[in-house]
């Protein structure tokens, strides 16, 4: 599988231009789209998910006009937005059967087959009779990537998928993601660098409404060493430095401010080189 975006463009009514000449080949495993609130990401990920239309440009998944056949597209397409909405009254079981019918699977037996499989899938099959509503964070996120799965898609899509979720959950659901993007494109828009650093083969770093990066974040990470210089500083020396150098991160450390700067020699006598990590790699790209 593959998905190739090319010159895609979209501008709000607003006159937000959203996406600004985006171009990426997307190949089956797991993609990683990184970038601040606002980059663009969910713009890009409504256009794909034929929830929007485009200004300019094409998508084209395999030999599929993502664009034009949109009804197509969705028979193979899962998507998990940033904000999903449910019934918070209805139980599990009866959430994904629901959503099994709209998906087209008729046959009763087949559909019961399904949906058992998929909350076994998501280690939900326990908790099936209880209300959504009752679910925590990453329960109704696990439940989202359940009927995302309906109809063995071939492209999944999902927006911000671990937001707000604590570390097990988080960890839960890293695993679910790694085991379903082995032999389809899955796509993980996210402003959550370590996500990608951990689940992703392949990513882009957006801002903007543009793709400023393209890469393996293991590559951008080596490309990268030898360029960040770290110090200690004072926090009332903070505003000199961001004059003076490429400041891309700052963080407080025992009352001090380690910062973290960009460049190819070394700053000054105060710092010291820094092994480089995806999050330099982030912040070194959006701060251009």
């Amino acid at each position: 599988m593959q998905l190739k975006i090319e010159n895609l463009s979209k501008t709000y009514s607003n006159g937000l231009k959203a996406l600004n000449n985006i171009n990426l080949e997307i190949n089956s495993g797991m993609f990683g789209l990184l970038g601040p609130n606002g980059a663009g990401k969910s713009s890009l990920m409504r256009t794909i998910a034929t929830l929007q239309e485009a200004d300019n440009g094409s998508i084209v998944l395999d030999d599929l006009d993502v664009l034009k056949e949109k009804e197509e597209v969705r028979k193979i397409l899962g998507y998990l937005p940033q904000d999903f909405g449910f019934y918070p009254k209805v139980s599990a079981w009866d959430m994904i059967n629901h959503f099994a019918i709209l998906k087209g699977i008729a046959n009763p037996k087949e559909r019961k087959e399904i949906c058992e499989a998929l909350l076994n899938q998501t280690n939900l099959w326990e908790a099936r009779k209880r209300n959504i509503g009752d679910y925590s964070g990453g329960m109704r996120q696990r439940f989202g990537i359940a009927q995302a799965l309906l109809g063995n898609p071939k492209l999944v899509i999902v927006d911000e998928p671990t937001a707000g979720l604590d570390p097990m959950e988080r960890n839960r659901f890293h695993n679910l993601l790694s085991e379903i993007g082995e032999n389809i494109i899955v796509i993980l828009s996210t402003h959550i660098v370590e996500d990608v650093r951990n689940l992703c083969s392949n990513m882009a770093i957006m801002n903007q409404g543009q793709v400023l990066l393209y890469g393996k974040p293991e590559k951008t990470i080596n490309d990268m060493q030898g360029k960040i210089w770290m110090s200690l500083i004072n926090k009332e020396d903070i505003e000199d430095y961001r004059n003076k150098y490429k400041v891309i991160s700052t963080k407080v450390v025992d009352g001090k401010i380690q910062v973290h700067v960009y460049g190819d020699n070394q700053p000054d006598a105060n710092f010291k080189s820094s092994t480089a990590d995806l999050e330099d790699v982030y912040f070194a790209t959006i701060t251009n």
